[in-house]
């Protein structure tokens, strides 16, 4: 395990580009990285000029996508939080990225995820899913990391055999 520390999305694309290049078997895309960001970054304090102030915001580049596009490929685990038609969004999202699996929590629950010890999640890869019931953030990172393990090998003895 490594962990590098940055301070934008571009960084963070850039080290975990740098990161698969240098060898990386799994992936695992667990920052919160934010959709926008300012087109400018203002040298000197913004001043009040007024009751409203507009900032142009642009897209962040979509990293886990991003990595999953490489090659070689890393075994890709990435992560959802939903709000709604969790099962939908998540399934959607594992195609469109072109993911090994997703790990997806209904955040409009208030007894698990940000606000709580506790968390949730459904694990989605191409042909299953595992259900991970509410428990101690710890117990679920633990339970993720085997089962994120458990499909890797799969994964990789189906390659193996193919």
């Amino acid at each position: 395990v490594q962990r590098v520390n940055v301070v934008s999305a571009l960084q963070m694309l850039e080290a975990s580009q740098q990161a698969v290049n240098d060898g990386c078997d799994i992936f695992i895309a667990s920052a919160a990285v934010a959709d926008y960001r300012p087109i400018r970054i203002a040298e000197q304090k913004i001043k009040k000029q007024g009751d409203n102030i507009h900032i142009e915001l642009v897209k962040n580049p979509d990293i886990v996508a991003t990595i999953a596009q490489m090659t070689p490929k890393p075994f890709v685990l990435g992560f959802a939080a939903e709000t709604e038609r969790v099962e939908e969004y998540a399934r959607h999202k594992l195609q469109t990225k072109n993911l090994n699996m997703i790990a997806c929590n209904d955040v409009s629950r208030t007894d698990i995820g940000f606000q709580s010890d506790d968390n949730a999640m459904t694990v989605f890869w191409t042909n299953g899913c595992q259900k991970l019931d509410k428990a101690p953030k710890q117990q679920i990172a633990r339970q993720l990391v085997a089962l994120c393990a458990q499909q890797f090998l799969n994964e990789y003895n189906d390659e193996a055999t193919s």
